[in-house]
């Protein structure tokens, strides 16, 4: 499997498995659900987009753009801890904006940083 499909595949599972079960709670100030959701569908489109050609940088580099300005976008709806863990997580989509498949493993490692913050705040 290439970098940027194990990538993608690692995206997928983390952010739908830890997200989807974090945020939950009923009477909850922020709806995380909804945040939750929206993630899920751009990381979704992501994933499939740099899988269509994982040997395509220009394809990283293009997916990864387009899904850092809509988790920005989608940051822009909330305040505080969700705020700044989705724009966390846009910064890490922003890492890999030049296609530079070397960035996508240190973006890979920092996955579980970018869910631990959403899960806490969501909490």
């Amino acid at each position: 499997m290439t970098p940027p499909r194990r990538l993608a595949l690692a995206v997928a599972t983390i952010s739908l498995a830890a997200l989807s079960t974090a945020c939950g709670a009923v009477g909850q100030a922020v709806d995380c659900n909804t945040a939750v959701n929206e993630l899920s569908k751009i990381t979704t489109e992501w994933s499939g987009a740099i899988t269509k050609n994982a040997t395509d940088t220009a394809a990283l580099g293009d997916a990864s753009k387009a899904a850092a300005a809509k988790t920005k976008e989608l940051a822009g709806k909330y305040d505080g801890d969700v705020a700044a863990a989705l724009n966390d997580f846009a910064a890490g989509f922003e890492s890999l904006e030049s296609g530079d498949i070397s960035k996508a493993t240190e973006f890979s490692g920092k996955m579980s940083g970018f869910t631990s913050k959403i899960t806490a705040a969501c909490s």
